[in-house]
């Protein structure tokens, strides 16, 4: 099998203080997706560059404490592609690709990062300049290897998944055009949303990121927001998935996936 993580850690340094790195030992994954590291090179150096025996390879923003990307690994890649080829997004640090090449097979995983925009309509038109750039290069991604994206994608696709739909239909995450963009991509880019593929019918447990404000943690009022995007030949390969929630590392709950195959 192989086991895939992905998890927002709303800072690498807060939620290794909170034991991200001993649930990690513990659950074993092949490698695992991390996003909004928050952090810059001179902060991983001799503290970071592996955890729990994975190796990490990042993409980190010009910005300090902003944004970041990282995917550690239990497999050494063939290639490492930092940033997608965008001037305004690769700055922000939200993508790395692992490339494990072999004779039978090319195949990528990749930590991403969307960009949110619930601070403002500045944010939420650059949101939209960044899903016109990123459906392309799937689709372009798609035509020359198999890959799981695994990230943070700030968008609720469907009414079941989010606890208060109705109220939310004009909020960023939950927008008509973000929401038509992720059916394009699953429709006409062809990629497969992992976790509904497993559990077409799942409501209240889907939900991966709940709101710092009121009780949303404890009243379970969530967005589903992480996702496995992966193509077809390597969708039909998960077995099983997990949200887990026994213990809190950051504002998202890890979501992770089996595979049946191995690198």
């Amino acid at each position: 099998m192989f086991k895939l993580t992905s998890l927002n850690l709303n800072g690498l340094r807060s939620a290794a203080s909170k034991g991200v790195e001993a649930w990690i030992a513990k659950a074993r994954p092949d490698c695992i997706c991390v996003q909004e590291v928050r952090v810059q090179a001179a902060d991983v150096e001799g503290r970071f560059e592996e955890m729990a025996g994975l190796k990490g390879h990042f993409h980190f923003a010009q910005k300090k404490g902003y944004s970041g990307v990282a995917v550690y690994s239990r497999h050494a890649p063939s290639d490492v592609i930092v940033g997608y080829g965008s001037p305004e997004f690769d700055a922000e640090g939200r993508y790395v690709e692992l490339r494990f090449d072999t004779p039978k097979r090319k195949f990528s995983v990749i930590s991403c990062y969307f960009p949110s925009g619930s601070s403002g309509e500045e944010r939420q038109q650059a949101k939209f300049r960044f899903l016109d750039e990123f459906d392309p290069h799937l689709a372009r991604l798609r035509t020359q290897r198999e890959f799981i994206l695994c990230g943070d994608v700030n968008i609720a696709h469907r009414e079941q998944d989010l606890k208060n739909w109705r109220s939310n239909r004009k909020n960023s995450g939950f927008l008509p055009q973000e929401r038509a963009w992720m059916t394009k991509i699953l429709a006409d880019t062809g990629l497969v949303d992992v976790y509904r593929k497993l559990c077409p019918d799942s409501t209240e447990d889907c939900y991966t990121w709940w709101s710092n404000r009121g009780q949303a943690y404890a009243k379970n009022v969530g967005w589903r927001l992480d996702y496995h995007l992966a193509t077809p030949a390597i969708a039909a390969l998960a077995r099983s998935e997990s949200i887990y929630k026994a213990e809190k590392f950051s504002d998202h709950a890890p979501i992770t996936v089996d595979y049946e195959f191995t690198l």
